[in-house]
């Protein structure tokens, strides 16, 4: 296994008024060592020589939420103490503290400590506006991803680096470790199915970080009208995309455990349809239920809390299954076996999908859909997407930074 460094506390405050409530696992790791050769990873945000000297006298705005952080220091901490010319801060969905419901909307706001404008891009302000790029020289985008297609991070920082593109400016990624990097898995996103949860033609699981993923929009030409823009990429050190990695705080509300985001790929699919993914407890996308889904002795009830203030079945008994309790890490593909299976169990199959075919969005495609009403099993739904999947893995070699 891996060995430990960098205890954290369970509450870190920032001289932003930032503040997170929740870590992954309480009082444990940021960071692992290397199983391959016993090296300490080093995030592109800890490598401040790599990036500071492009800074030097420049009018800096920064993509941030609760996850950027050097060691314990929040990362616009870090460059207002060295003097760095900050204007302002862009924070993508869930808020620049990372406390916002999912789809909640988000209004800008002013850092009370700092005086920074904190400018929301998610609802109808996806992607930065000319007028609040003005006079900015450099963006720098730090924030976790968790290596899913529909995590929309990944489309925030498509739309920041459109508007860098348009505007002139140049963005720096501070590349992170991907926690599901260590395989490549589902249907490829096709382009009748593009939204805000998945912009770009990758599987669900595509093996990358977010700089790698940056450098795939930019040489890809998926940016609007096939523009580039000016990027760098600053890379961590002693990294492979097989180190093992434990977030120090929750990317998300509902990501609150390092089983939920490996596990994330899989039930997240469960949006799209009738069945809880746990919001409303303490374990979502660890478990999955439906109030008539009463074939199974697992049970729970969605409440009102932080994260999650209207669940799906809010004081209704579910009955469902621990999905984490019967998948022990580390996880090595996507699991479609409690999709079909509740598919299967519960009688509502005309209502199981959502109407809006959300669930579309999520896969990608329109097939999946299609498969599991059809009753195709998970090896031939797996089948069917293996021809896009290489073709992709092709496209993907040409970007990677570190070795698998």
């Amino acid at each position: 296994m891996l060995g430990s460094i960098l205890p954290i506390s369970l509450f870190i405050a920032f001289s932003c008024s930032f503040i997170h409530e929740k870590n992954l696992d309480e009082n444990k790791t940021i960071i692992k060592k290397n199983t391959i050769n016993n090296t300490i990873t080093i995030l592109g945000n800890q490598r401040t020589e790599k990036y500071l000297p492009f800074l030097e006298g420049k009018n800096v705005a920064l993509i941030a939420n609760q996850t950027s952080l050097i060691h314990k220091t929040h990362i616009v901490d870090s460059l207002l103490s060295l003097d760095i010319k900050l204007k302002k801060v862009f924070a993508p969905e869930h808020g620049f503290r990372g406390n916002r419901d999912n789809g909640a909307h988000i209004k800008n706001s002013i850092d009370p400590k700092t005086g920074l404008p904190i400018i929301s891009l998610y609802g109808r302000n996806k992607k930065p506006r000319n007028e609040q790029l003005n006079g900015i020289d450099i963006l720098i985008f730090d924030i976790q991803d968790v290596g899913a297609r529909f995590y929309t991070y990944l489309s925030t920082l498509h739309y920041v680096m459109e508007a860098a593109a348009e505007n002139n400016i140049h963005v720096i990624v501070l590349d992170r470790p991907n926690p599901n990097a260590h395989y490549i898995d589902g249907p490829v996103m096709q382009e009748n199915c593009k939204s805000f949860v998945g912009l770009h033609p990758v599987p669900i699981v595509y093996g990358m970080t977010i700089g790698e993923y940056a450098l795939m929009i930019n040489g890809e030409k998926w940016l609007k009208n096939k523009i580039k823009c000016d990027l760098t990429v600053i890379e961590c050190e002693n990294y492979w995309h097989s180190t093992e990695f434990v977030l120090p705080v929750a990317p998300s509300p509902n990501l609150q455990s390092k089983e939920s985001i490996a596990l994330y790929p899989s039930l997240c699919l469960f949006e799209g349809t009738v069945i809880s993914v746990g919001r409303g407890t303490n374990r979502p996308f660890e478990i999955i239920g439906h109030p008539s889904y009463k074939n199974s002795k697992y049970t729970f009830t969605p409440k009102s809390m932080y994260g999650s203030k209207n669940p799906p079945f809010k004081n209704q008994k579910c009955y469902g299954v621990d999905v984490k309790n019967e998948n022990p890490l580390p996880l090595n593909s996507l699991n479609l076996k409690y999709l079909i299976n509740a598919y299967n169990t519960l009688n509502e199959k005309t209502t199981f999908f959502n109407e809006n075919l959300f669930f579309d969005k999520l896969s990608g495609n329109k097939k999946l859909r299609e498969q599991i009403i059809k009753g195709l099993n998970e090896n031939e739904i797996r089948k069917s997407w293996q021809e896009d999947l290489n073709k992709f893995k092709q496209i993907r070699k040409k970007y990677l930074l570190y070795n698998d």
